[in-house]
């Protein structure tokens, strides 16, 4: 397990019902794991690792740090949003100089959406029963 690289800087991001613990891990060779799977393996979808890694490519340092991850809850999408949440407030308890690149690219703001509650009276949050003349 990644638990023995030494120093790290620790973040969680959260997004839907998904949470994240992330930690980093300076001086590393680019290794991810998630959940103790490798992290490519775990978020085998198109584009949701570069997704959740994407503060780390911004600021150019994609292969210096090794990451891990502890994600529970919610679906593909709101686990690889927290992860990239996570990723983004552990690089600023290492360096509070990225603020700034951070926020620009929006990697800082907690996407607040989520699903809706269902209404009385309606088949889901806003659609209404279809309505008969007679």
């Amino acid at each position: 397990m990644a638990e023995d690289y030494g120093r790290y800087y620790e973040g969680i991001g959260r997004r839907k019902s998904a949470s994240a613990r992330v930690r980093i891990y300076p001086g590393g060779n680019g290794t991810v794991v998630i959940n103790d799977i490798a992290g490519q393996e775990y978020l085998d979808r198109l584009g949701d690792i570069e997704n959740a890694l994407s503060p780390l490519d911004v600021i150019g340092q994609l292969n210096k740090f090794n990451v891990t991850v502890k994600v529970s809850g919610g679906g593909v999408t709101g686990q690889s949003d927290a992860i990239r949440l996570g990723v983004a407030r552990a690089l600023l308890k290492m360096d509070e100089s990225l603020r700034s690149e951070m926020r620009r690219n929006g990697f800082l703001t907690r996407d607040a959406r989520v699903k809706e509650r269902k209404k009385p009276g309606l088949k889901r949050a806003r659609k209404a029963p279809t309505y008969t003349k007679r």
